[in-house]
């Protein structure tokens, strides 16, 4: 993994909105000095065009001193950006929700690292902008990592990449009550008539078990081509979903209480055959040979391509608050799937 240290990085450039630090490196993230203290949302008018710059350069960006405070400053920021909120749907865990757009991090056990994912790209629309901000940082660990979507495909084996490029993933969902989101919470209500009709527009297979259980099946492009810089990407969420990469122990229990076909969530090869433990292992030691770490310092805002740009977080302790903002609602047919974009 390699580390920035803003303190020792050359600032190549100075504006109003701050001295830029360059980094050279494909997902490593220039960093925005803001300048004294300002009002996030006056900053955040005069940032709009430069800011949109950066991450079509970067695919992400870094804005340290900015001194956000709370889950208002966060959602000022959103909209004096002139960003339209992504309404959350299919999500694989609960939030809570502060304003819209807005939420709280993903949960997961802060003993465990989250690995490399792209947000929400299992679903047919997703966000093309991830705000996160960190409002209070961890006693230690934490940080929040990157990796450029491009050069992971690229550094994938060929015969891998070749396949699922062709044939799609597939992620299998089962919804309980105990693990995950629940039928409520991914899809807004509860209502089996609404949920099979978001199903159906959404192209997603389900299945009602006998115990009103929900199960369902949808296959997406691993590879997209990006709307605006035209860059081929590897954009998915095959490794952090898959069983593979669940802690040993969590997988033995979720097997012995709902059974190979009942995890709460899996993923497979667009033809239907299960992915092997080596290959899951290889995406991830690809993602990890081109990860870049962030370790947070409160106030700051990290703005992320959500479809250049990959991101995880490591293991960490103490009381580490980082909110997320979704923002740029984009669709999957806007960004030229190679394959693997409708239901089986």
């Amino acid at each position: 993994m390699t580390s920035i240290e803003t303190t020792t990085a050359p600032e190549t450039t100075t504006s109003p909105l701050g001295p830029r630090t360059e980094s050279g490196h494909p997902g490593r993230p220039p960093v925005l000095r803001v300048p004294d203290a300002q009002d996030p949302a006056r900053w955040a008018d005069g940032a709009r065009e430069r800011l949109r710059a950066e991450l079509l350069a970067h695919g992400a960006v870094l804005i340290r001193g900015l001194g956000l405070r709370d889950t208002a400053d966060v959602a000022a920021v959103l909209a004096h950006l002139a960003l339209e909120p992504v309404t959350e749907r299919e999500a694989f865990a609960p939030r809570e929700t502060y304003a819209p757009g807005v939420h709280s991090a993903s949960p997961w056990p802060p003993n465990q690292p989250m690995c490399m994912h792209h947000e929400l790209s299992y679903t047919l629309g997703f966000p093309g902008l991830l705000l996160f901000a960190c409002l209070t940082g961890p006693t230690s660990g934490g940080a929040i990592c990157l990796a450029d979507a491009a050069t992971v495909l690229d550094a994938l084996p060929r015969h891998l990449a070749e396949r699922f490029e062709r044939e799609g993933w597939l992620l299998d969902r089962s919804y309980n009550d105990e693990i995950g989101a629940t039928v409520s919470e991914a899809f807004g209500t509860a209502d089996r008539d609404a949920v099979e009709s978001y199903c159906r527009a959404h192209a997603i297979d389900w299945d009602w078990q006998p115990d009103g259980a929900l199960r369902t099946t949808q296959r997406r492009s691993a590879v997209v081509r990006h709307p605006a810089g035209g860059q081929r990407c590897w954009f998915n969420q095959i490794a952090f979903l898959n069983e593979w990469t669940l802690a040993p122990e969590v997988r033995e229990y979720l097997i012995d209480e709902y059974g190979p076909a009942g995890l709460p969530f899996n993923t497979r090869y667009g033809d239907g055959e299960p992915l092997d433990e080596e290959a899951v292992r290889l995406i991830g030691s690809v993602y990890a040979d081109h990860t870049v770490r962030l370790p947070w310092q409160a106030g700051d805002l990290l703005l992320v391509d959500n479809i250049r740009t990959a991101h995880s977080r490591e293991a960490y302790e103490g009381p580490r608050d980082v909110v997320v903002a979704m923002a740029s609602p984009t669709r999957l047919d806007t960004c030229p799937p190679t394959a693997g974009a409708g239901q089986r």
